[in-house]
């Protein structure tokens, strides 16, 4: 095991695949970094007003829906709506990207 070119955790034994990914695993960063780039555009150009501020509440200000809902004074079913809509969308602008 001395001349393992990778870290070896407990559960794991020489030669281990989960082991061998870790250590070739290829950098992704150029990738996240576009699709993050297109996930900007994407919501402000496929994405409604509301769509936009109930996935803000929902992601950025870690809100569920009950409480978008009590704060907009919907019913929740319509935020649950709105946000499985905005996501959807979403989805289909970036699926290629991904």
């Amino acid at each position: 095991m001395k001349g393992t070119p990778y870290s070896i955790r407990n559960n794991e034994f020489y030669g281990d695949m989960a082991a061998w990914l870790r250590a070739n695993a290829q950098d992704n960063d150029s990738e996240l970094l576009r699709l993050k780039r297109n996930l900007r555009l994407a919501r402000q150009e496929a994405l409604t007003a509301r769509q936009r501020q109930l996935l803000r509440m929902n992601f950025e200000q870690n809100k569920t829906v009950t409480e978008i809902a009590q704060e907009l004074g919907v019913n929740k079913s319509t935020v649950s709506r709105t946000l499985l809509r905005a996501k959807r969308r979403l989805y289909q602008c970036l699926r290629y990207a991904l």
